[in-house]
C-alpha cells in the first residue's frame, strides 16, 4: 500500500499534488509519503508483538535523515554499514543503543566511532575483524559488544547480487567454524559476546530461506550455550521482499504478519532478544521518482518516450533488471489509447533504460510520469555520472512538504574540485 493516488485527475503525494512539487522544485525528484512510512513500521512492529524484540530499520535502503527521523520518532533503531551512515542515525536522532553496526569491511576508526558512540552491537564477519576490534576496544579501555554473523549456507531465491547467505559469499563466517570463532573471542579481552546474527539476502518473496536459515541459527544457539556461552541475543537480519508494479510481475510476497507468525514459531521461545532489519519493506513503496518528458521519439519499430530521469537518478532497471511500474502524473481519460513504448533517459547508455514496451496512454513532451516503488535502493544510488545533478528529495506529510535534499548541481560539484599547482 502507499498514498500515491489519483485525486481531481493528477496524482497525489497524500494530499499533495506531485504537479504543484514539480513546479516548486523542478524534476527529476523523489517524494517519500509520511503516512506511507509510517503504516509500513506499524504494521510490521504489530507483526512482531508479544515477542521481546528491536526493530532496527536499514538504512542503506533510504539514508535520508528525516526519513530516518520519522522512523525513530515511532521507535526504530537502525541497522547501519559505515561510518556515514551511523553519523546519519546519531543525527536522525537514533538512541545510540539501538543502533547495529554490521558490514565486511569496518575500519579502525568506524569501529572506534560505533565504541565511542555506544552503539547496541556490532556485527563481526571474519576472525581477522574480530582481532582488530579486540585491538581497538583494549586501547579504549572498553568491551566492544559483538554479535557473530553467521552464513547459513542458505540460497535466499533472490537476485544473485543481492543474495548474502551462501559460502561463496563474503558476508559472514561459515556456520561450521562458529563453535571455534566464539570460543577465540571468549578469550579476548575487548570482546563481549551475547549474539549471533544472520542475514541471507534482499527482496527476498518466499518465508522458507528464512526458515531454514533461522533453524540454524536456533541450533547454534543451543550448542553455543551448552559451550557456556551467554547467548542472549539473536539478529536475524533483514531482506523481506515487496510487490513491485504490476500483478504478477514479481509474483506473490509474503506479508510482514506471516513473517512474524514465522519468527515466533522458530526462535519465539529461545528467550534472546530479536532483533530484525527491514528496510526495502518499510520504505520501498513509500517512494516515486517523479520526471518529465523531454521528446517523444518515434523510431521505424518503437516508440521512445524519453526523460529528464536518468540511470545516475534511478539505476535499478540497469543494475538488477528490476521492475519499477511507470504511470503518467495526469490520470488518463478512460478511452484513452494505450500503446507500447520504451521509457529511457538521456545517458549515453543502452542500459539508460526505465522500461521496455510498456503499455502507456497518448503522451506528450512536458508530460510528468512517476516512477513507482522507488523509495528503497533509489536515492541512495544515485550518482552524478555524465556531470548530471543530484536528485533532490521530497517529504510529504497531509498536506504538506519539504525539500529534505536539495539538489545539488554541476556547480556544487565543480566547487569540490581544483586543478593541481603545475596546471597554473
Amino acid at each position: 500500500m502507499d498514498h500515491f493516488d489519483y485525486k481531481n485527475g493528477r496524482i497525489c503525494a497524500e494530499s499533495v499534488p506531485l504537479a504543484h512539487i514539480a513546479k516548486a522544485v523542478g524534476t527529476p525528484f523523489y517524494c517519500y509519503a509520511t503516512a506511507t512510512i509510517e503504516r509500513h513500521y506499524r504494521v510490521f512492529s504489530q507483526a512482531l508483538e508479544g515477542l521481546d524484540s528491536t526493530i532496527c530499520y536499514a538504512v542503506k535502503a533510504n539514508g535520508n535523515t528525516a526519513v530516518i527521523r520519522t522512523l525513530a520518532r515511532l521507535g526504530a533503531g537502525a541497522d547501519v554499514v559505515s561510518g556515514g551512515e551511523l553519523k546519519r542515525a546519531l543525527v536522525a536522532g537514533v538512541p545510540h543503543d539501538k543502533i547495529v553496526f554490521s558490514g565486511v569491511a569496518k575500519t579502525r576508526e568506524e569501529m572506534a566511532a560505533a565504541l565511542d558512540a555506544g552503539v547496541m552491537q556490532i556485527n563481526v564477519e571474519s576472525e581477522a575483524e574480530l582481532a582488530i576490534l579486540n585491538q581497538v576496544a583494549v586501547a579504549r579501555g572498553v568491551q566492544a559488544p559483538v554479535a557473530i554473523r553467521v552464513n547459513p549456507d542458505v540460497d535466499a531465491g533472490t537476485h544473485e547480487k543481492i543474495t548474502t547467505g551462501r559460502t561463496e559469499h563474503k558476508f559472514g563466517i561459515e556456520w561450521t567454524r562458529v563453535h571455534q570463532v566464539y570460543a577465540e573471542a571468549a578469550a579476548m579481552p575487548g570482546i563481549r559476546t551475547s549474539g549471533v546474527a544472520v542475514h541471507i539476502g534482499s527482496q527476498i518473496t518466499d518465508l522458507e530461506p528464512f526458515r531454514a536459515a533461522f533453524i540454524k541459527v536456533r541450533d547454534l544457539v543451543a550448542m553455543l550455550r551448552a559451550d557456556g556461552h551467554a547467548i542472549g541475543r539473536i539478529d536475524l537480519g533483514g531482506g523481506l521482499g515487496i510487490p513491485y508494479g504490476e500483478a504478477g510481475a514479481n509474483g506473490s510476497v509474503p506479508t510482514p504478519e506471516a513473517y512474524g507468525k514465522m519468527v515466533k514459531e522458530v526462535v519465539g521461545d529461545l528467550g534472546c532478544h530479536v532483533l530484525v532489519e527491514p528496510g526495502r519493506v518499510i520504505v520501498g513503496n513509500a517512494g516515486i521518482l517523479v520526471a518529465k518528458i523531454v521528446y517523444i521519439k518515434e523510431g521505424s519499430t518503437r516508440t521512445f518516450v524519453i526523460v529528464d530521469a536518468a540511470m545516475n537518478d534511478l539505476i535499478r532497471p540497469t543494475l538488477y533488471n528490476a521492475y519499477h511500474a511507470i504511470v503518467p502524473v495526469a490520470e488518463p481519460p478512460a478511452d484513452a489509447a494505450w500503446k507500447e513504448v520504451d521509457v529511457v533517459g538521456p545517458v549515453c547508455e543502452t542500459g539508460d533504460t526505465f522500461g521496455s514496451q510498456r503499455k502507456l496512454p497518448p503522451l506528450e513532451a512536458g508530460d510528468l510520469l512517476a516512477f513507482r516503488t522507488a523509495g528503497a535502493y533509489g536515492a541512495v544510488q544515485a550518482s552524478v555520472y555524465n556531470s548530471r545533478s543530484l536528485v533532490p528529495e521530497v517529504l510529504v506529510r497531509d498536506g504538506a512538504f519539504a525539500v529534505v535534499r536539495e539538489r545539488i548541481d554541476t556547480d556544487d560539484i565543480l566547487a569540490r574540485e581544483t586543478f593541481p599547482d603545475w596546471m597554473d
